[in-house]
């Protein structure tokens, strides 16, 4: 059958992957329309990234590909490691404590789901 996958990336996003990472389990496997509006009213940060990267998956299946988007399924989602920022904060006895200000690249592709 014809079906197919599209792919879209985000990359240096500034907030930690573990965090991402709780956003994508969430939505994972959903069908792309539910996700959206899940993603809408959830209250984590790392929502308003994962709802950005979907609509414009979305947006490419459609116009890109001439796809439906009520056929479109998250079949894949992860969020990987970016390259950490190294910061230093003050710390007691005049020593400075190392901060790491994580980022992450976020993968997800949609699927086509089979018309039954």
């Amino acid at each position: 059958a014809g079906l197919m996958d599209v792919r879209a990336y985000a990359s240096g996003i500034f907030i930690s992957p573990q965090k991402l990472g709780l956003v994508c389990d969430k939505v994972r496997g959903m069908q792309a329309e539910q996700a959206l509006v899940v993603l809408e009213y959830m209250p984590h940060k790392g929502a308003r990234f994962v709802h950005k990267l979907l609509s414009s998956a979305l947006a490419n299946a459609e116009n890109n590909f001439d796809l439906g988007r009520d056929e479109m399924f998250i079949s894949t989602i992860f969020a990987g490691d970016g390259p950490a920022l190294k910061r230093y904060k003050a710390g007691a006895r005049g020593r400075y404590k190392p901060r790491k200000r994580r980022t992450s690249h976020l993968t997800l592709v949609l699927s086509q789901r089979e018309a039954s």
